[in-house]
């Protein structure tokens, strides 16, 4: 069990720092948040998400949507829009100060539009559905009874420790960043990033098909 364990930690690392929309979402909330209690639903909604994800996963769903081209051609789809889109919406985002009244305030939104935002981010995420759907569920597929619990726990906690960590961060960075030019910059990495990702995975169909 402590070999499923480590796996566990060590895969679910692995799959969850490369940066992308759902991580630059949590990390530009707890940036532009001056208090946990306006990230923190944020945090929650994601974790809760990826858990989800993990458990239809390990659950066995990995399968099924592998074995069914048409459903992986719609997942694929559906992703390359969702990156583009919040690509476009990232590049064109810019950080936020006190005299900054002319742009739109992610602090400023209500909760119940954040949250959504970030179950959005979390479950159209072509990366996250195909990462914790393919890599996780297949992995798991190594296991079985207690060791294979211990394999899902360990995914999970390490999602849920890494968006805590990655909102405290940003706070870090708000501190620091004073003029928000180094916001924008992220922001920018994080747009093209997302756009390479949108063309690779054409690229992959197109290879496939």
């Amino acid at each position: 069990m402590i070999v499923a364990f480590i796996h566990g930690i060590i895969l679910a690392i692995g799959l969850i720092l490369p940066l992308g929309v759902q991580n630059m979402f949590i990390f530009n909330q707890g940036a532009v948040q001056r208090n946990s209690g306006g990230w923190l639903p944020v945090v929650i909604a994601a974790a809760c998400c990826d858990t989800l994800l993990i458990l239809l996963a390990v659950g066995g769903v990995s399968v099924a949507v592998l074995s069914i081209t048409w459903l992986k051609g719609l997942l694929v789809a559906v992703g390359v829009v969702f990156l583009v889109y919040f690509g476009w919406l990232t590049w064109s985002s810019t950080a936020q100060s006190d005299t900054n009244e002319g742009a739109e305030d992610k602090s400023l939104w209500p909760l119940k539009r954040k949250v959504i935002f970030a179950l959005s981010v979390s479950l159209l995420n072509p990366h996250a559905v195909v990462d914790t759907i393919g890599v996780i569920g297949t992995s798991s597929l190594s296991y079985t009874g207690e060791a294979k619990l211990v394999f899902t726990f360990a995914c999970i906690v390490v999602s849920w420790i890494w968006f805590f960590l990655l909102a405290k961060l940003g706070g870090m960075v708000r501190t620091l960043d004073e003029t928000g030019k180094l916001m924008v910059v992220i922001n920018r990495i994080s747009a093209v990033i997302m756009w390479i990702s949108a063309i690779y995975l054409v690229w992959s169909i197109w290879i496939s098909g």
